[in-house]
């Protein structure tokens, strides 16, 4: 069995960690105590993987100078084994492979009591609002572990977070048999692609103005790929669909004039879930792209808790999606910075990091 010494008090470890009001990450080392809450459990880091949250942080923009009091261990999306469990867990073993949902909810708000714990009014993200997994070892409540199966491949078990975020935001409107619009072929939205797929769209239409993340759709399958400064999307996407639009719109970019002009091409009654963060104000003729056009909207946070992890898992390990194609970069956790300029190129899927034991005591 799998663990740590009874003895063992603290841990010394190097981690990644956000301590200065600027770009970039600081590679330092650090101790923690091995001591858990009763219900808590200690995780041996396998993987972990970027998020363009973490980008928001390497950069150090706006939301983050507001929201993060440094200085803080980063890092939010990993698969682990569990080596030290606390006196009243029963969820999980030493021993288990898990990853784990990053908003620690309180359990008690009216939304937690509802089933509705993805909004919790009081949540906490780790990596975020608490330390996180950029990191050998990160402590954990047991209901935030999700245990996966050893045999799948750990580069798979660490993207699930944010694979989640794409199932939610994918999985919430009917696909199976429908037109899908993927708006922005980021990470998230790339994952957001393939699971339309997976799930059983009838097309696949992605827009992205990145041409690597372009080529990265059209890899894994995306029926049509569009441009959109070199095309009209409304024109091409109206053109695939019998001049209709697309019944569902996944809404993944967070650009202005992307989210503008969806509903222009969304079918009549269609659907939008949007995950996208703009960082303008979006303006829309409500009467006419709207209520007259009976649309749907559903603005997607997190994962629903945990309806959308057994979603995921399913998924996961039914081999139909394309994560070896999604994740193009694996690099060691201390060329964190790295990974930082990789991702604020464009030019990369998701970036997996591999911790190591270079200084584990």
């Amino acid at each position: 069995m799998s663990g740590i010494p009874e003895d063992t008090k603290t841990l010394t470890m190097m981690a990644a960690v956000k301590d200065r009001p600027e770009k970039g990450f600081s590679w330092v080392k650090k101790t923690i105590t091995t001591d858990l809450g009763d219900h808590e459990v200690l995780v041996k880091i396998m993987r972990a993987s970027f998020c363009g949250t973490d980008l928001h942080i390497y950069d150090y923009n706006e939301w983050a100078r507001k929201r993060l009091k440094l200085p803080l261990t980063v890092g939010h999306e990993f698969s682990g084994e569990i080596v030290k469990i606390g006196k009243d867990v029963t969820k999980v073993r030493i021993g288990d492979i898990v990853s784990a949902e990053t908003h620690i909810v309180c359990g008690t708000c009216e939304f937690c009591l509802r089933g509705e714990g993805h909004i919790c009014e009081n949540t906490k993200i780790i990596g975020v609002d608490i330390d996180g997994c950029f990191a050998r070892y990160l402590k954990m409540p047991e209901q935030n572990c999700f245990i996966n199966s050893k045999s799948v491949n750990p580069l798979f078990l660490s993207v699930q977070e944010p694979l989640g975020n794409a199932v939610h935001t994918i999985a919430h409107f009917p696909v199976m048999g429908k037109t899908v619009a993927i708006v922005g072929c980021g990470p998230i939205g790339l994952m957001g692609a393939d699971v339309a797929k997976a799930l059983g769209a009838k097309k696949v239409i992605a827009i992205e103005v990145n041409e690597y993340r372009r080529n990265l759709a059209k890899k894994i399958g995306v029926d049509v790929v569009i441009d959109p400064i070199r095309e009209d999307v409304v024109t091409r996407v109206l053109a695939e669909t019998g001049g209709k639009g697309v019944d569902v719109v996944g809404e993944f970019s967070g650009s202005k004039t992307a989210i503008e002009t969806l509903f222009k091409y969304v079918k009549l009654g269609g659907c939008v879930s949007m995950l996208g963060l703009p960082s303008k104000t979006i303006e829309l003729d409500f009467s006419n792209d709207i209520i007259f056009r009976g649309i749907s909207i559903y603005g997607v946070v997190g994962r629903r808790i945990y309806d959308t992890w057994y979603q995921v898992k399913e998924l996961v390990e039914s081999g139909k999606l394309h994560l070896g194609d999604i994740i193009t970069h694996v690099l060691p956790l201390k060329d964190i910075n790295l990974a930082g300029e990789i991702m604020g190129s464009g030019n990369s899927g998701k970036i997996v990091l591999i911790p190591g034991d270079e200084i584990d005591e």
